[in-house]
């Protein structure tokens, strides 16, 4: 019996499972992680090997150190995932895969080791979009929440207003037409000598300064929903360096503040638009970014005035991890949809079809 075969026979008693359990992989950058994930809503482990020490040296991450780190670590930290769990290789019904987007060497130690799996097993392997997994860990944090929803996507590469109309089923409703705001953020911070990661530290920074120490641009976009961050951290940078030149520098934390909030303002304003004239009933932010301090206090406040609820990701499930990537898959496998032993790394994969 082939692979696909004993995979498609198999499917049936599995989606009627009272509790099914995954093991995910996820590598689709710069963080080594597996989670085993119950019913797309309960995480019994998530286990995550942070690269952030060896990248630290060079202000960003190097894609070659990235996909090494990831080969010498994706089984202990599969094998710490299982052990927390509680749980052989064996019990488990299914596995997951992040196999895009992202760095494409990163994605295929995930795909790969899970491909092997796979074969060896011959369970289910699910592959999973690495944004969808981000939507997805509000399920975790909120299990309550189900589709439609607005939500409100912001990563190091990603700036997305979308429509979650079902499971598995999104429509785009803006995007940034330039940088991202994680992007932004991580510029700006290099630009006030911050180090890697600069995003986060930017955010402590900027809660100790005056937000509107520095007059910044609200650039315009010509898409209703779409953002535009190129220009906003081009403005930051001659602001930043004429004050080095005429030896008039401001506070750090005044700056950082000032950036922090121009580009929040941004988020906020566009995705009330898009709440606002969409009638949607509930927000959920996701990605990276969602774990931004002002982001989560501002877009909370705006909610609360419009008596919408408001999902966030807990902290710990707002960068990569597994649990999210095993809680989209849950969805992928109740629709029926695996993967084949032929399944390949997509680095610049779109969620939108």
């Amino acid at each position: 019996m082939t692979y696909q075969v004993q995979v498609r026979a198999a499917l049936p008693a599995l989606r009627k499972k009272d509790h099914l359990r995954i093991l995910a992989m996820e590598t689709s950058c710069d963080e080594t992680a597996a989670a085993v994930v119950e019913d797309g809503r309960v995480i019994l482990s998530n286990e995550v090997f942070s690269q952030i020490d060896m990248h630290a040296l060079f202000g960003g991450v190097v894609p070659e150190i990235a996909s090494r780190a990831h080969v010498e670590k994706v089984t202990p930290v599969l094998d710490a995932a299982l052990q927390k769990a509680g749980m052989a290789l064996e019990e488990v019904d299914a596995l997951a895969v992040t196999y895009g987007p992202g760095l494409v060497g990163a994605l295929l130690a995930g795909v790969s080791y899970m491909k092997g799996l796979a074969f060896v097993t011959g369970k289910p392997l699910i592959p999973v979009h690495h944004i969808e997994g981000h939507i997805c860990a509000n399920y975790l944090t909120s299990p309550e929440l189900e589709p439609p929803f607005l939500c409100l996507v912001v990563s190091g590469g990603h700036s997305h207003i979308l429509s979650v109309e079902d499971y598995g089923v999104y429509r785009l409703l803006g995007c940034t037409q330039d940088d991202a705001a994680g992007e932004a953020f991580d510029k700006a911070a290099r630009v006030l000598d911050l180090p890697y990661p600069g995003g986060p530290r930017l955010d402590r920074l900027a809660e100790e300064g005056d937000p509107a120490a520095l007059p910044l641009p609200h650039p315009h976009t010509a898409g209703k929903y779409d953002f535009s961050f190129s220009g906003l951290k081009t403005a930051f940078l001659n602001a930043v360096h004429h004050q080095q030149q005429v030896h008039e520098q401001m506070k750090p934390a005044d700056l950082a503040a000032s950036f922090r909030q121009a580009v929040v303002d941004m988020l906020c304003e566009k995705t009330m638009l898009a709440l606002s004239d969409t009638g949607a009933k509930k927000l959920a932010l996701a990605g990276g970014v969602s774990a931004n301090s002002l982001l989560r206090r501002q877009m909370q406040a705006l909610c609360d005035e419009r008596g919408v609820p408001l999902y966030k990701p807990a902290l710990p499930l707002c960068g990569d991890n597994g649990a999210m990537i095993g809680s989209a898959a849950y969805f992928r496998l109740m629709r029926g949809e695996t993967a084949s032993l032929s399944l390949n790394a997509r680095p610049s994969l779109s969620l939108f079809r």
